[in-house]
């Protein structure tokens, strides 16, 4: 025979007076223990019912914080492009072509009162001595005077060049003749002047200061080196 002890058999007693349908909820009870002593107390770890909706905006939200600028697409930026001032090349300008003598002197045209002292000076000297030469011997003559007037050997003036004493057969004490000034061989003289000043045109070398007519023969022609003949004259330097 058993012996139970006090709280045996005060269980006994209980379940001897009890009603059916508590002994039926305890026979339920007992015939799962495993569920009964392995599942955690639902009023601390029993999860929160909650709706499929605020769910899904939960996790979109958790992904939006964990991914920086999560919810747009982020432009691909566009390769840099650096944009430096562009410099015409221009062709290096070409000298111009240097325009024919007989050019300028067709082309000149003598305006009345325009004439300054020195440019009638070296036009009278052109005229005077050699207006039946050629446009390249009358610019010879223009030259020899213009480079007397640098030479320090002579007047730095054209006029004071011009007029020195025992210098051009044309000048009469000082004084020069009055010459046909509605000519045109005046009025290539001028040009002549003109080109010769402006040094327009290439003649003679700056060191020749002497020429004669080849019908004479100058003591001083033995004396400088000759450099050119042009026409009825021949230059020296």
């Amino acid at each position: 025979m058993i012996k139970l002890g006090r709280a045996a058999r005060v269980a006994a007693v209980v379940f001897a007076f009890a009603p059916m349908a508590t002994l039926a909820h305890a026979a339920e009870t007992t015939t799962q223990p495993a569920a009964v002593s392995s599942a955690a107390p639902s009023t601390s770890l029993a999860a929160p019912t909650v709706p499929s909706t605020t769910f899904a905006a939960a996790t979109a939200n958790a992904r939006a914080a964990a991914v920086p600028h999560a919810g747009f697409v982020q432009p691909v930026p566009a390769p840099l492009r650096l944009t430096l001032p562009v410099f015409a090349q221009s062709a290096a300008p070409r000298p111009a072509a240097p325009v024919a003598l007989v050019d300028l002197v067709a082309s000149f045209v003598v305006q009345p009162g325009e004439l300054d002292q020195e440019s009638d000076c070296l036009a009278k000297a052109v005229y005077f001595e050699a207006r039946g030469e050629s446009l390249e011997g009358q610019l010879a003559v223009a030259k020899v005077v213009l480079n007397r007037t640098m030479s320090g050997l002579y007047p730095t003036s054209i006029c004071g060049v011009v007029t020195q004493p025992a210098q051009f057969s044309f000048v009469r004490h000082g004084e020069l003749p009055r010459a046909d000034e509605s000519s045109e061989p005046w009025r290539k003289a001028v040009a002549i002047a003109d080109v010769a000043r402006k040094n327009l045109a290439h003649s003679v070398g700056s060191n020749v200061m002497w020429y004669h007519a080849d019908y004479v023969s100058p003591s001083w022609s033995r004396l400088h080196a000759q450099v050119a003949r042009i026409g009825a004259h021949i230059f020296y330097g």
